[in-house]
């Protein structure tokens, strides 16, 4: 179970490594050929949805492998479930109806919850 946490959790926490910085650091021009709902939000909130993916991606990741608190992994994993809910939500309820990507990764984060109850 180990090995299969680590393959579903690595590239899961990269992705919202990079999507979190991109959102954190780049700014409202540059987000938005990507992400066709950055003007409908506030930039703060838009920056504060980039914190929280990083601060998810590193709860993935740290707890389990410093053995420190690794129930973490659980509450990050159910994070990005509930994140992508909202997601859904924000691209529904805009001209941006493509959420393929947002199931896809609740699909993931799904399984990391079922994995990361092993480091409970």
């Amino acid at each position: 179970m180990n090995i299969t946490y680590w393959i579903v959790a690595g590239p899961l926490a990269l992705f919202y490594l990079y999507s979190g910085a991109m959102k954190t650091f780049r700014g409202r021009d540059r987000l938005r050929p990507m992400m066709a709902w950055v003007d409908r939000l506030p930039l703060p909130v838009v920056r504060a949805l980039g914190t929280v993916e990083m601060l998810g991606a590193t709860g993935l990741i740290l707890p389990p492998l410093t053995g420190i608190a690794p129930g973490l992994a659980l509450v990050a994993a159910i994070g990005f479930v509930l994140l992508q809910i909202g997601a859904i939500a924000v691209h529904l309820t805009g001209e941006d109806r493509r959420i393929t990507l947002n199931v896809g990764l609740i699909a993931i984060a799904v399984v990391n919850i079922w994995l990361a109850v092993t480091w409970l």
